[in-house]
Order: C-alpha cells, then structure tokens, then sequence
C-alpha cells in the first residue's frame, strides 16, 4: 500500500514530536499526581473528618474516597472515546478543564460525600485524557519511536507526577503545617499542572489518520501532514474508511478483548499499590506515608520507566511485558513470604526493596505498555480506535475501582501476605495471556499493527 501516512511513519524525532509530548503528557502528569496524593493524605483526610480506624464507616469511607475518582474515570473514558470519533482534537482540553474544577473544589469540601463527589468529577476528566492522550500521541508519532514516545510521554510523566505529589507532601509537612491544611493544599495542587497545558491543547493539529480515515477530509489530511513531516503528498482517492464499528470488532474482537482484560487485571495489583500502599503498607513497615511513595517513585519506579525507554522500540512490547508481569508477580511472592517467614530480624529496608521490585518490574513493562493505551491504539484500527480506548481504559479503571475495595478487604481478612500474594497470582495470569493473545508491534505503521492495511487496500 502507498500510505498517505508514511511521511508521518518515516519522520525522524523532531521538535514537533517533542511539543506533543509534553501537551499530552502534562495531562497525564496530573493524572499521576491526582491519582497517587489520595494514597498519601488518605489517612489525614479521614481523620480530618473524624473517621478512624475504630469507625464503623472507615472500610467503607476508605474504598469511596480512594475509588470515586477511578469510577469517574471508567465513565469519562467510555463519554470522550465515543466523543473521539467525532474529533480527536474537537474535545482535547476539556479534559484537563475538567481536571481543573475538580482538583481546585477538593480544597473547599467540608464532608466526606463532597470530596468523593468532587474525586469523582475529576475522575471523569482523567478518563478522558487516558482515552485522548495515548491516541493524538501515537496518530502524530513516527513508527519507529512511537513506543518510547508514548512510554514517556504517558507511562513516566505519570511517575513524574506522583512523585511530586510525595514532595509537595513532605515539605509542607516539613513547614509544621496543619495537617488539615496540608491535605488539601496537596489534593488541590493537581490543577496546576492541568490548567497550564490547557490552551496548548487547543492549539495541537488535529490527527491526519482522523481527517483521512474518518472525516474523509483530503484537504485538510494533507495540510496536517504537511505541517508535521514538511512533506506534500498527493492523495488520489477518497480514504474515509466505509466498514462499520461491528465489521472490526466481529473480525478482532480477541485482541480487543485481551488488552481490555490485561488493563484490567494490571490496575488490579497496581492500584492496590497506589492507593494503599503509602498508607496500609508503609504503615506496616514503620514508614511515613509521603517517604514511602518518594522512595517507590525515584528508586524504582522511574528506573524501571528509564528500562522501558530503552527497549520498548528495540526488543519490543510483547516480551517487555510478559517479563514485567513475572517480575511483578516474583517481587510480590518474595516480599509476601518475606514478611511471613523471617518473625524477629525482620528489616523494612528489605521489606521495601522486595517490594519496590514490583514497581521497578512494573514501570519497565505493562506500566509503560497496557497502561500506558498503546495496546488500545497499536491494535485498534483507526475507525474504531476511540471505542475501543475507551474500552481497554474503562476495563482498567474498573479493576482499579475494584481493587479500593477488594484490597483492603482481603487485608483486613487475610492479612497482608495473603492479599499481597493474591496480587502476584494475577500478575501470572497476565503474564500467560500477553503471550498467548498479543501480537508484536514494534515499528510498525498503525495501519499495520491494527491490520487496517488489510481492509483499506480491499477499499
């Protein structure tokens, strides 16, 4: 096939790439911020509000406050990756607005229901931007860096993010501040970085596989792509992409499915990490809350995201992954046993290391793959790329919602070791269907990872 597109697939890195980036990935930096600074001031917020641990309310207050931002999210993903199949650029910014509103209102709640009302607006922008983002930054990338691309602009801005939210933490904390001022001086903090990406936003070019494919705007397709590599293409014919929604999901309904369930399952042991491991974990450790999220973010996290940048377009998505979820799973086992067998010359300093390898082995692979969206855009043909992002995000946030409450629970039950345990159990799973189920797509034009080459050289 003779691409329209390929003078986007052949560009090499340029600056327009880069000012992409960073217009996608501030967005995606407030996630990380958002998302992660509850699991830090969680215990404040609660017992700000009066709700300790003996309240009949803390198991449940815990689970809505942690969860409500992430039940957003499953509804703002699937509102904006409908929305996305009228423009990819059309509701870009409105995102992070909405991300805006809602990180300024958490600082002017007054009751536990306000704040999860407030989290849970927030959290529908937050989908959004996890459909939008992943999606406008691989329809502008080139086929060769599109991988570290988006594992930086989306996968490491989110630790970037979270780990500014533990500083923040740790030096107003540091200023003798009060702690109810504290928590909601770093929960409003998130639309800082939002609202500085807004107008940007609104100026980033539309998508030429949007225009081509599915308005069917020749003109306008050869001015982005102009604008983007410096080339002029000459396009023949009409490439609006004529099949219906149904026609794809019939023929590909199985990779659809197996990113869905990998975002799925993935949210499920890394949330769990995210919401409560500053509070619940830590705690069993001895450690401050804003400490712990530091040492997970800079030591291990950000180290395994440097791993992905590094290989993702070179070895590949698909045994990146598989051996980060069996580094997830392998870090759980050992930290789970560790704190179960070794009784009285217990370190936390190992404890911390055990399970810091879970986040270094879970930035270097899935963190930085299935929740990072490439899997969605990457295996989904441009038609039907919003739904199905939509789609694999939602999957996502609802075992992430899931596991606010499933944790916690299974914690309380059956202690750490057993929940901990549990969560590497799911990380086998995933490992086994990535490589059962997900075919490889590194360097590939979208057109062929997605196999949209297939139908639009029928057409």
């Amino acid at each position: 096939m003779n691409s329209p597109f390929k003078p986007l697939d052949d560009k090499k890195l340029s600056w327009f790439h880069f000012k992409s980036m960073i217009t996608t990935g501030m967005g995606v930096f407030t996630d990380g911020y958002d998302l992660s600074s509850i699991g830090i001031v969680l215990l404040t917020v609660l017992s700000s509000f009066g709700i300790t641990k003996s309240s009949p309310s803390y198991d449940l207050y815990t689970s809505l406050i942690s969860g409500s931002a992430l039940i957003g999210a499953a509804v703002g993903a699937i509102i904006f990756g409908i929305l996305a199949n009228k423009g990819r650029k059309t509701f870009y910014g409105i995102d992070v607005s909405l991300m805006t509103v809602g990180a300024l209102l958490q600082a002017f709640v007054t009751t536990p229901l306000e704040l999860i009302i407030v989290r849970l607006l927030l959290g529908i922008g937050v989908g959004a931007d996890y459909v939008l983002s992943p999606m406008i930054m691989a329809e502008h990338s080139n086929a060769k860096d599109r991988g570290k691309i988006i594992a930086l602009g989306f996968g490491l801005f989110w630790g970037f993010g979270a780990t500014l939210a533990a500083i923040l933490y740790l030096g107003l904390s540091a200023l003798g501040l009060s702690p109810m001022i504290v928590w909601k001086i770093v929960l409003a903090a998130g639309a800082v970085p939002a609202v500085s990406v807004i107008y940007l936003r609104r100026k980033i070019p539309e998508t030429a596989r949007f225009l081509g494919r599915i308005k069917g705007d020749v003109q306008e397709l050869r001015e982005v792509v102009k604008q983007v590599s410096g080339s002029t293409i000459d396009v023949a014919s009409n490439l609006k992409d004529t099949n219906s929604f149904s026609f794809y999901f019939a023929k590909y309904w199985r990779q659809f499915l197996a990113a869905c369930v990998l975002w799925f399952l993935f949210d499920i042991v890394a949330y769990s990490g995210i919401l409560f491991g500053p509070s619940l974990i830590a705690s069993s450790l001895g450690v401050n809350s804003g400490v712990f999220q530091l040492i997970m973010e800079g030591a291990f996290v950000v180290p395994g995201g440097i791993i992905a940048l590094s290989l993702i377009d070179r070895t590949g998505r698909k045994s990146l992954q598989v051996l980060g979820f069996v580094g997830m799973a392998l870090s759980l086992f050992a930290f789970s046993a560790y704190k179960d067998l070794v009784g009285v010359a217990f370190s936390p300093v190992i404890a911390l290391i055990l399970y810091g390898g879970m986040n270094l082995a879970q930035q270097a692979g899935p963190g930085s793959i299935s929740a990072s969206g490439m899997l969605g855009v990457e295996l989904a043909p441009t038609k039907v790329r919003g739904t199905v992002q939509a789609l694999t995000v939602a999957s996502g946030r609802l075992g992430a919602s899931l596991t606010s409450f499933v944790f916690p629970a299974l914690f309380a039950a059956y202690g750490e070791s057993f929940a901990v345990g549990f969560l590497g159990a799911l990380a086998i799973i995933s490992a086994i269907i990535t490589l059962a189920l997900i075919p490889e797509t590194k360097d590939r034009p979208l057109e062929v990872s997605s196999r949209e080459v297939e139908e639009l050289e029928i057409q």
